[in-house]
């Protein structure tokens, strides 16, 4: 199976159940909120995000790979698990990178938004 079958495959059941052996191990992982090395401490943030982010959803709007870039545009969901159970919406693209033997050695995500955005989505009231 290809990378990018695998990897539309991963976003649709995000972040349950994804494939870590399409990434090398010293793989380099950027957001707008952290910066870190290595698969571990990549499957430590599925986990924190599976286990803190309710019903969270990721729908992957494009997937197009030119060379050894992979391009994918899609939006992150989820419910916070406050009294008010807000709904965070995060429109993004993610820009991924392999290696000559296909694994993902750089995954970078970039938000169509700021962090300031996503604090202030978790205090606005249910009615708007």
């Amino acid at each position: 199976m290809d990378t990018l079958t695998i990897l539309r495959e991963d976003y649709q059941r995000f972040p349950k159940s994804q494939t870590y052996s399409i990434y090398a191990d010293d793989v380099y992982f950027k957001d707008p909120t952290s910066e870190f090395r290595g698969i571990d401490r990549y499957k430590q943030t599925i986990a924190f995000i599976q286990t803190w982010f309710r019903h969270c959803q990721m729908n992957l709007h494009t997937i197009q790979q030119t060379g050894n870039t992979i391009r994918t545009d899609w939006t992150l969901s989820w419910h916070t698990p406050l009294p008010w159970n807000p709904r965070i919406n995060i429109p993004g693209w993610s820009e991924i990178t392999l290696n000559a033997e296909g694994l993902i050695v750089s995954h970078i995500d970039y938000w169509h938004c700021s962090r300031l955005d996503v604090l202030k989505q978790h205090f606005r009231s249910k009615t708007r």
